[in-house]
């Protein structure tokens, strides 16, 4: 421990909060950058970004390195909430750096990633009670600010989607209080909406012409959107259906061949029509209890639900449930797979697990 170090103070209904299971912030910490050979694993190099101790905590099941990184194919860019977005080239030679300030989170840690658009990296830094919160983009290549949108929502932990149609790029963004939509160029605002009233952790999912946010916390509640209005949308037939059980806190939904799926935190999964929110069935169970924080992934027509113990559930896409077969990596997982080269990515407490074949082998 770093005597004097403490968390960034926060503040909820007028009181100081400190979440019952934060931690991290009375301690020295070094973020690392890594580089792996995806053909064998081999660590190509390690570069420290960061080092000290970080202004605010973060959750015990969570990591100061929660967010997802992101690649133009040049660069790699990583983001560590308050304490920087920092991009490397490939060969491990720092480019630039950027400070967001102090991006609080309630004690639990950030949970945004950022988003490639064209030339821009945009990076949504909502915190806390929303006094500060505010959305950036970075040119990519000198870390130099487009423009920056302030916003009046409190601590989300979603990432933003990128809807292309109807002769427009949007950018939405899903909240507490406001789901709004922005024109990625130049962070005009599009549209706007009533928002989820609960907290804004999962990332929308986008698909058919068709944009499902949701949240699983303290309510369960997910909403279609049809993108390309303009003004408040709240109430109008751009809003295609809500449906209000089966979402989760933390995994996110996902969107694939005309049906979005929803799965709870213990992994009860439902399937509805992304078009008109029917319902083709709901709350089918993995074959062993189990927790998830792990957001689904879809492969050749499957969906691949990795549980907190280590074991990814294979499921039959479409209408019908289906459970394939269960697979065991034996070591805990908390983070999403990336599917890439032909290959499924896993991290796991102890290990990065490479499965499949590559392309071209």
């Amino acid at each position: 421990m770093v005597p004097g170090a403490k968390a960034v103070k926060h503040v909820a209904e007028g009181q100081e909060f400190v979440h019952p299971d934060a931690m991290g912030a009375d301690r020295r910490h070094t973020f690392k950058l890594l580089s792996l050979d995806a053909r064998d694993g081999r660590i190509l190099w390690e570069r420290t970004v960061w080092e000290g101790t970080p202004v605010d905590s973060r959750h015990k099941k969570a990591s100061f390195a929660s967010p997802t990184a992101t690649t133009d194919g040049e660069r790699v860019f990583a983001y560590f909430g308050s304490e920087g977005l920092y991009a490397y080239d490939f060969d491990g030679h720092p480019a630039w750096r950027f400070d967001p300030g102090v991006v609080g989170s309630m004690g639990v840690g950030v949970g945004t990633s950022p988003v490639l658009y064209r030339d821009l990296l945009i990076l949504l830094c909502d915190e806390d009670n929303g006094e500060k919160s505010y959305i950036v983009a970075l040119d990519r290549r000198t870390g130099k600010e487009a423009w920056r949108v302030p916003r009046k929502t409190e601590v989300s932990w979603a990432t933003p989607v990128v809807v292309s149609g109807n002769g427009r790029d949007e950018l939405v963004t899903s909240g507490n209080q406001l789901v709004q939509a922005y024109d990625p160029a130049t962070g005009r605002e599009l549209w706007r909406m009533k928002g989820l009233e609960s907290n804004a952790v999962t990332t929308p999912v986008v698909g058919d012409g068709v944009v499902v946010l949701s949240s699983g916390y303290p309510s369960k509640v997910s909403v279609a959107v049809k993108p390309g209005g303009s003004g408040d949308i709240t109430g109008s037939p751009r809003v295609l259906w809500r449906y209000e059980k089966g979402s989760a806190y933390v995994p996110s939904p996902i969107l694939y061949d005309g049906h979005v799926y929803l799965m709870t935190d213990k992994g009860l999964l439902t399937c509805l029509d992304v078009r008109t929110g029917e319902v083709r069935y709901e709350g089918a169970r993995p074959p062993v209890p189990a927790s998830f924080m792990a957001s689904p992934v879809a492969v050749n027509g499957h969906l691949l639900l990795t549980s907190q113990d280590g074991d990814t559930f294979v499921v039959r896409a479409g209408p019908r449930f289906e459970l394939v077969g269960t697979n065991p990596l034996g070591e805990p997982i908390s983070a999403s797979a990336a599917v890439a080269g032909g290959r499924l990515f896993i991290r796991g407490e102890r290990h990065l697990f490479a499965i499949g074949t590559p392309a071209g082998s």
